[in-house]
């Protein structure tokens, strides 16, 4: 039997801290589903990047992993209390959710699903809110993303789009 992990954010946008925790759940299971969180948002200042965006990001960044992945577009629902059927419902069929967020472990566990919240990777600074500031202030946030997650940005002028979608009228 196919022992399938699911791992779900929003990966706005994807960077080292989801490579690490990946290329860590590979090991434990034979494939992974991962849930875009969110899927329905784009264009807004703490959600720049489009669905399709971030699955590019996602699936380019992860060529090398050890177990078969599927990216999953999640859209939001509004309730938390069928968040996590929602979810099911949306994905294949998996045997255990890795996640560090509270939420996200306290829905799935009221749902009867194994949680595993793994280690997270250098969550000071790799993180989207830390990336999408340092593109906004013009500091180097390459660093906080693999390589081809920075040919991605640039493709699709994401620190451009970041910077207008931030201003006021």
């Amino acid at each position: 039997m196919v022992k399938r992990g699911f791992y779900i954010g929003r990966f706005q946008p994807y960077h080292n801290g989801h490579q690490s925790v990946l290329e860590a759940i590979s090991d434990e299971v034979d494939e992974i589903i991962i849930g875009v969180g969110s899927a329905q948002m784009s264009h807004f200042v703490n959600n720049p990047f489009t669905a399709g965006e971030r699955i590019m990001m996602i699936t380019r960044s992860l060529d090398k992993l050890k177990c078969p992945f599927y990216v999953i577009p999640i859209e939001d629902v509004q309730r938390n209390a069928l968040w996590a059927a929602h979810v099911k419902s949306m994905s294949p069929p998996f045997d255990v959710v890795f996640s560090s967020n509270p939420l996200v472990v306290e829905l799935f566990r009221e749902e009867g699903t194994l949680v595993v919240s793994p280690e997270m990777y250098e969550r000071g600074t790799h993180s989207g809110t830390e990336i999408r500031r340092r593109m906004l202030m013009d500091e180097n946030w390459q660093e906080l993303v693999p390589s081809v997650v920075v040919d991605i940005i640039e493709e699709i002028g994401g620190v451009r789009r970041l910077s207008q979608i931030s201003k006021k009228d």
